[in-house]
């Protein structure tokens, strides 16, 4: 059973902290699981969010400030999801697993969804 941690472990997780062992099984869900990607850009979220709205009370026109804020945001998310696989091989190593862990579980559920599409294919179009 996946031992999901509180709002602000979930938090200090997010920031890049260790999780204690109990959550062991819920972090490698966390970076196997179908969403895993959209769970990363959450966690950007948490990073991107408290920068963005600091620029956002910054002295100056509006439109120069959501010009800032939209150009902030689009140059975060775009790094963090340059390195979406390296950061959750990262959490996974640092929570105990071996490296390339998420990656060959997400692979293998990968292969298996595949093959259950070619299966329903072969058995509705070759039968």
């Amino acid at each position: 059973m996946r031992n999901r941690p509180n709002p602000v472990l979930w938090l200090w997780y997010a920031l890049g902290g260790r999780l204690p062992d109990r959550h062991r099984e819920w972090v490698l869900h966390d970076v196997t699981a179908k969403t895993w990607i959209l769970r990363h850009g959450a966690r950007s979220t948490v990073l991107i969010l408290p920068l963005v709205s600091v620029w956002l009370l910054l002295p100056g026109p509006l439109g120069l400030r959501l010009s800032l804020v939209l150009m902030a945001a689009l140059v975060g998310y775009f790094y963090s999801f340059a390195y979406v696989e390296e950061s959750g091989e990262h959490r996974l190593a640092k929570h105990g697993y071996p490296r390339g862990t998420g990656r060959q579980l997400r692979a293998e559920a990968k292969e298996a969804a595949e093959a259950e599409v070619t299966r329903r294919y072969l058995a509705r179009y070759r039968d």
